[in-house]
């Protein structure tokens, strides 16, 4: 009997229209587009403006939307919902379950999963293994962020980077020698003092004194983020090409976590993959966290053949890390 394997079968995004460019970002803090472009790689991010109404699942319904114009499908056949975000419209409900009750996903059961810019990877990981049960058929697995509203925009060092954006893949059974071959993947709870937003959870809930010591705010240490991602990313990546017996030239694409174009670049120059076979959009969408390697995916996708090899890998608070082998399943048409 052959195996079954899980694999994309259509991929949708959607960013914001509004584009806050370094520029306008430099009468906001005090910064410029030399020292963003040098240090992070980023010239502009898209924002959702605030709207009443309109979080990450509006950005998702956008995805959803656009997923459809390309790979139509029945909401009735869809089995599962993953949604893997750290900025849900709200603690309760869980963003999942507003997407399956907006969209009529009348069959599906849908949650929320938590793991960061390593979100995407958690998520398929998930999927796979309902997909691979032989108990579910089709699973939407969704990832995205609204960062922009817990990025503080008095914090230089970190106001530049974060940014709005959804994507969506749809995951399904097959016994072709396509889709999802390996991950590896992993965490350790080193991230509290290096990278968190300390405000709003059982630990700091939102008080007077949590929203005036600016609690409710992403904070890291860079350069501890910096050495962890890299080496994170690297290390995991070479070991999935070498369990899998995937030599370096038989790597179609690489497609890294969009957290810093330094970091991007040092993790393909450690993997010794060219950067021509790396896919990088951070200088026009920024960081989207588990939206950036969706976003790739979704931009690159005319160039995928089907039977790519095609490594995914990201690293984000937690720490949460990994990396994901797939072969793409089809060609664009």
């Amino acid at each position: 009997m052959s195996k079954v394997r899980a694999v994309i079968t259509g991929i949708g995004a959607y960013v914001p229209k509004y584009r806050l460019t370094n520029e306008e970002l430099s009468t906001i803090v005090d910064t410029s587009d030399e020292w963003i472009t040098k240090r992070i790689g980023i010239k502009e991010r898209r924002i959702l403006k605030p709207e009443e109404g309109k979080g990450i699942t509006y950005l998702a319904q956008k995805a959803i939307e656009n997923l459809r114009s390309k790979r139509d499908f029945d909401p009735l056949s869809i089995d599962a919902v993953i949604f893997a975000t750290t900025t849900p419209d709200y603690v309760l409900p869980n963003s999942a379950a507003l997407i399956t009750y907006r969209l009529g996903l009348t069959n599906a059961f849908g949650f929320d999963l938590s793991a960061a810019c390593s979100g995407f990877l958690y998520a398929l990981e998930v999927g796979e293994a309902f997909i691979t049960s032989g108990k579910y058929k089709k699973i939407m697995v969704i990832a995205g962020d609204v960062l922009s509203v817990v990025t503080d925009y008095q914090d230089r060092n970190t106001c530049p980077i974060f940014s709005d954006a959804c994507g969506v893949v749809l995951l399904e059974g097959t016994t072709e020698e396509t889709g999802i071959m390996d991950s590896i993947l992993r965490s350790g709870g080193n991230s509290e003092e290096h990278l968190i937003m300390p405000g709003g959870g059982s630990v700091h809930p939102a008080s007077h004194e949590t929203v005036d010591q600016r609690m409710h705010y992403i904070w890291q240490d860079g350069k501890v983020v910096f050495k962890y991602a890299v080496t994170r990313m690297a290390d995991t990546c070479e070991e999935l090409a070498k369990r899998n017996n995937l030599p370096k030239d038989d790597i179609h694409w690489v497609v890294p976590h969009q957290a810093n174009k330094r970091i991007i670049d040092a993790v393909a120059d450690r993997m010794n993959i060219p950067l021509e076979r790396v896919m990088i959009n951070i200088d026009r969408y920024g960081n989207t966290s588990s939206g950036t390697i969706p976003l790739c995916l979704w931009e690159w996708e005319p160039k995928l053949h089907k039977g790519d090899n095609i490594i995914l890998t990201a690293f984000g608070a937690g720490f949460t890390w990994g990396a994901t082998y797939l072969k793409w399943g089809y060609d664009f048409a």
